[in-house]
Protein backbone atom coordinates (compact mmCIF):
# COMPACT_ATOMS: atom_id res chain seq x y z
CA UNK A 1 0.00 0.00 0.00
CA UNK A 2 1.23 3.21 -0.95
CA UNK A 3 0.03 6.87 0.73
CA UNK A 4 -0.55 9.28 -1.90
CA UNK A 5 -0.25 13.28 -0.39
CA UNK A 6 -0.70 16.14 -2.08
CA UNK A 7 1.75 19.32 -1.81
CA UNK A 8 1.81 22.78 -2.23
CA UNK A 9 2.23 22.30 -6.15
CA UNK A 10 -0.71 20.63 -7.91
CA UNK A 11 0.02 17.82 -9.19
CA UNK A 12 2.89 17.25 -7.26
CA UNK A 13 2.36 14.28 -4.45
CA UNK A 14 4.62 12.54 -2.03
CA UNK A 15 4.45 9.51 -1.74
CA UNK A 16 4.98 7.18 1.53
CA UNK A 17 5.63 3.91 1.03
CA UNK A 18 4.51 0.84 3.87
CA UNK A 19 7.60 -1.26 4.36
CA UNK A 20 7.14 -5.16 5.62
CA UNK A 21 9.91 -5.85 8.11
CA UNK A 22 11.13 -9.19 10.01
CA UNK A 23 14.34 -10.57 11.20
CA UNK A 24 15.70 -10.44 8.04
CA UNK A 25 14.88 -7.00 6.85
CA UNK A 26 12.00 -5.31 4.91
CA UNK A 27 10.17 -5.42 1.53
CA UNK A 28 8.40 -2.72 0.29
CA UNK A 29 6.46 -1.84 -2.96
CA UNK A 30 7.71 1.53 -4.92
CA UNK A 31 5.37 1.27 -7.56
CA UNK A 32 1.88 -0.74 -8.20
CA UNK A 33 0.57 0.01 -11.37
CA UNK A 34 -2.86 -0.40 -10.14
CA UNK A 35 -2.64 2.02 -7.56
CA UNK A 36 -1.21 4.78 -9.44
CA UNK A 37 -4.39 4.38 -12.27
CA UNK A 38 -6.57 4.72 -8.99
CA UNK A 39 -5.22 7.87 -8.33
CA UNK A 40 -5.42 8.86 -11.98
CA UNK A 41 -1.59 9.25 -12.21
CA UNK A 42 1.01 8.15 -15.03
CA UNK A 43 1.71 4.45 -15.25
CA UNK A 44 4.00 4.37 -18.37
CA UNK A 45 7.67 4.38 -17.30
CA UNK A 46 10.24 3.31 -20.49
CA UNK A 47 13.23 4.85 -18.90
CA UNK A 48 15.09 4.43 -15.48
CA UNK A 49 17.53 6.40 -14.12
CA UNK A 50 20.05 6.15 -10.99
CA UNK A 51 22.46 9.14 -9.56
CA UNK A 52 25.12 8.84 -7.58
CA UNK A 53 26.60 11.99 -6.29
CA UNK A 54 29.84 11.69 -4.93
CA UNK A 55 30.12 15.30 -2.55
CA UNK A 56 27.93 16.36 0.02
CA UNK A 57 26.71 19.69 -1.09
CA UNK A 58 26.58 18.87 -5.19
CA UNK A 59 23.51 20.52 -7.09
CA UNK A 60 21.68 18.66 -10.22
CA UNK A 61 19.42 20.84 -11.56
CA UNK A 62 17.18 21.99 -11.96
CA UNK A 63 15.81 20.37 -15.29
CA UNK A 64 13.13 19.48 -17.10
CA UNK A 65 12.01 18.22 -20.56
CA UNK A 66 9.29 20.47 -22.65
CA UNK A 67 6.57 19.52 -25.03
CA UNK A 68 6.04 17.40 -27.60
CA UNK A 69 7.48 14.91 -24.64
CA UNK A 70 7.33 16.53 -21.64
CA UNK A 71 8.50 14.24 -18.87
CA UNK A 72 6.52 13.14 -15.69
CA UNK A 73 9.70 11.84 -12.68
CA UNK A 74 8.72 9.86 -9.54
CA UNK A 75 11.78 9.95 -7.47
CA UNK A 76 13.45 8.75 -4.75
CA UNK A 77 16.35 8.43 -2.65
CA UNK A 78 18.07 4.87 -2.48
CA UNK A 79 21.24 5.72 -0.23
CA UNK A 80 22.21 8.91 1.50
CA UNK A 81 19.77 11.90 1.87
CA UNK A 82 19.20 14.46 -0.77
CA UNK A 83 16.76 18.29 -0.53
CA UNK A 84 14.99 17.48 -3.35
CA UNK A 85 13.27 20.98 -4.84
CA UNK A 86 10.47 21.18 -7.50
CA UNK A 87 9.58 24.22 -9.50
CA UNK A 88 6.38 25.25 -11.58
CA UNK A 89 7.59 26.68 -14.82
CA UNK A 90 4.58 25.98 -16.71
CA UNK A 91 3.81 29.34 -18.35
CA UNK A 92 0.12 29.73 -17.67
CA UNK A 93 0.52 28.20 -14.20
CA UNK A 94 -1.29 30.49 -11.73
CA UNK A 95 2.10 29.33 -9.17
CA UNK A 96 4.37 29.82 -11.83
CA UNK A 97 7.83 30.38 -10.30
CA UNK A 98 6.70 28.65 -7.24
CA UNK A 99 8.42 26.27 -5.47
CA UNK A 100 8.78 23.16 -3.20
CA UNK A 101 11.23 21.01 -0.87
CA UNK A 102 11.37 17.44 0.35
CA UNK A 103 13.81 16.01 1.86
CA UNK A 104 14.44 12.32 0.78
CA UNK A 105 16.64 10.18 1.70
CA UNK A 106 17.35 6.06 2.57
CA UNK A 107 16.26 5.94 6.01
CA UNK A 108 12.75 6.77 5.73
CA UNK A 109 10.05 5.59 2.86
CA UNK A 110 9.18 7.91 0.92
CA UNK A 111 9.18 9.09 -3.04
CA UNK A 112 7.90 11.79 -5.25
CA UNK A 113 5.74 12.30 -7.86
CA UNK A 114 6.67 15.18 -10.45
CA UNK A 115 4.26 15.61 -13.48
CA UNK A 116 5.41 17.38 -16.78
CA UNK A 117 5.98 20.84 -16.44
CA UNK A 118 8.29 21.31 -13.33
CA UNK A 119 11.79 21.71 -13.33
CA UNK A 120 13.49 19.03 -11.01
CA UNK A 121 16.64 19.52 -9.02
CA UNK A 122 18.18 18.29 -5.57
CA UNK A 123 21.22 19.12 -3.09
CA UNK A 124 23.45 16.35 -2.44
CA UNK A 125 22.88 15.93 1.97
CA UNK A 126 25.83 13.52 2.39
CA UNK A 127 28.42 12.64 0.14
CA UNK A 128 27.67 9.11 -1.89
CA UNK A 129 23.93 9.99 -2.22
CA UNK A 130 22.14 8.12 -4.73
CA UNK A 131 18.85 8.86 -6.45
CA UNK A 132 16.53 6.49 -8.58
CA UNK A 133 13.82 7.55 -10.73
CA UNK A 134 11.49 6.80 -13.61
CA UNK A 135 10.74 8.65 -16.33
CA UNK A 136 7.72 9.02 -18.54
CA UNK A 137 9.20 9.74 -21.79
CA UNK A 138 12.60 8.86 -23.19
CA UNK A 139 15.59 11.42 -23.20
CA UNK A 140 15.34 13.96 -26.72
CA UNK A 141 18.38 16.47 -26.05
CA UNK A 142 16.38 18.96 -27.92
CA UNK A 143 13.94 18.97 -25.39
CA UNK A 144 16.11 19.17 -22.24
CA UNK A 145 15.23 22.43 -20.27
CA UNK A 146 16.93 23.94 -17.10
CA UNK A 147 16.62 26.73 -14.73
CA UNK A 148 19.29 28.51 -12.82
CA UNK A 149 19.57 27.08 -9.30
CA UNK A 150 19.71 30.64 -7.94
CA UNK A 151 16.82 32.75 -9.74
CA UNK A 152 16.95 35.63 -7.57
CA UNK A 153 13.34 35.10 -8.11
CA UNK A 154 12.58 32.20 -7.01
CA UNK A 155 15.02 32.05 -3.70
CA UNK A 156 15.15 28.87 -3.53
CA UNK A 157 16.49 28.08 0.14
CA UNK A 158 19.45 25.50 -0.34
CA UNK A 159 20.33 24.23 3.26
CA UNK A 160 24.55 24.07 1.98
CA UNK A 161 26.63 27.07 0.54
CA UNK A 162 28.58 26.81 -1.90
CA UNK A 163 26.98 23.97 -3.92
CA UNK A 164 29.16 22.10 -6.33
CA UNK A 165 27.69 22.19 -9.44
CA UNK A 166 28.51 21.16 -13.03
CA UNK A 167 28.78 23.72 -15.73
CA UNK A 168 25.98 22.94 -17.89
CA UNK A 169 23.61 23.91 -14.87
CA UNK A 170 25.90 27.17 -14.05
CA UNK A 171 24.66 28.27 -17.31
CA UNK A 172 20.58 27.79 -17.31
CA UNK A 173 18.50 30.61 -18.01
CA UNK A 174 16.41 32.88 -15.08
CA UNK A 175 12.83 32.26 -14.93
CA UNK A 176 12.57 35.81 -16.38
CA UNK A 177 14.36 34.77 -19.27
CA UNK A 178 12.63 31.51 -20.32
CA UNK A 179 10.13 32.22 -23.18
CA UNK A 180 6.80 32.57 -22.85
CA UNK A 181 6.07 30.46 -26.06
CA UNK A 182 6.74 27.79 -24.72
CA UNK A 183 3.89 25.56 -24.94
CA UNK A 184 2.34 24.92 -21.74
CA UNK A 185 3.26 21.21 -20.85
CA UNK A 186 0.89 18.36 -20.09
CA UNK A 187 0.55 15.54 -18.06
CA UNK A 188 1.66 12.47 -19.95
CA UNK A 189 -1.34 10.38 -19.65
CA UNK A 190 -1.54 6.74 -17.97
Amino acid sequence: MMIFAPTSLEGVLEITLDPREDDRGLFVRTYCELEFQKHGLNTRWPQANLTHTRKRGTIRGLHWQCEPKPEVKLVRCSKGAIYDVVVDVRPESQTRGQWAAFELNAYQNRQLYIPAGFAHGFQSLEDGSEVSYLMSEFYHPGLARGLRWDDPEIRIAWPIEGPILSDRDRQFPLLSDLSNSIPRAKEVSP
